[in-house]
């Protein structure tokens, strides 16, 4: 099975529990969004490979280390996903950015794929699949099978808050596939939301309901 890591981290932590209130706004919502983002890269980053490099600074030269191996991609899954991009963004600025348009039918709860634009060299990255919230883990499931499709094999997937439902989906279908999160919630409720969770993520960060 992929591992599932929970970010501890105070602050993260802090941040979401302001997320999850219901009197929160649509600014402060993606504000928090952002920075909680930020702070999830820089824990999901911590085990990137360093190598050596020889550079000269204004006193002398020397030997530092910079990062190695394969260059990174995220991919929000859109719409809420992009809430997430610039966080990321702030401590991986040369990441590139794909897209993935999925929605979820109302009645089924089985993903429906709209829009997909990758960069060219998507196969070759280290993809980091963004979604806030990790419910049924059909979309997210769906989003991996149209990464695999294009031959990435290295994928990870980031998300705010997730149900122990979509978790063991995500497994199930994509074991080599990580999950990283700031919270692991209860359950799922009859209409497949995630309690108690912080409602309609992309309704709440773009005030569409």
């Amino acid at each position: 099975m992929g591992k599932v890591v929970i970010f501890e981290h105070p602050m993260i932590t802090h941040k979401l529990t302001l997320m999850r209130c219901k009197e929160t706004g649509a600014k402060d919502f993606r504000n928090l969004l952002s920075e909680i983002s930020m702070l999830m890269a820089y824990e999901i980053t911590r085990d990137l490979p360093l190598e050596n490099v020889e550079i000269e600074t204004p006193l002398c030269k020397t030997t530092c280390k910079k990062v190695s191996g394969k260059k990174m991609a995220i991919v929000p899954i859109l719409r809420a996903g992009l809430g997430m991009v610039d966080g990321f963004l702030s401590i991986v600025p040369v990441a590139k950015v794909g897209h993935i348009g999925l929605y979820r039918d109302p009645d089924t709860h089985l993903p429906v794929e709209y829009y997909f634009k990758m960069p060219p060299d998507i196969a070759d990255r280290t993809v980091i699949l963004l979604d806030p919230m990790l419910a049924t883990g059909g979309s997210a499931s769906a989003a991996i099978d149209c990464l695999k499709a294009r031959g990435c094999t290295d994928i990870m997937l980031m998300n705010l808050v997730a149900a122990p439902e979509g978790i063991e989906r995500v497994q199930n279908n994509h074991p080599d596939v990580g999950i990283y999160v700031a919270a692991v919630d209860e359950r799922l409720n009859e209409h497949c939301y995630i309690l108690p969770g912080l409602g309609d993520a992309g309704d709440r960060l773009f005030g569409t309901k």
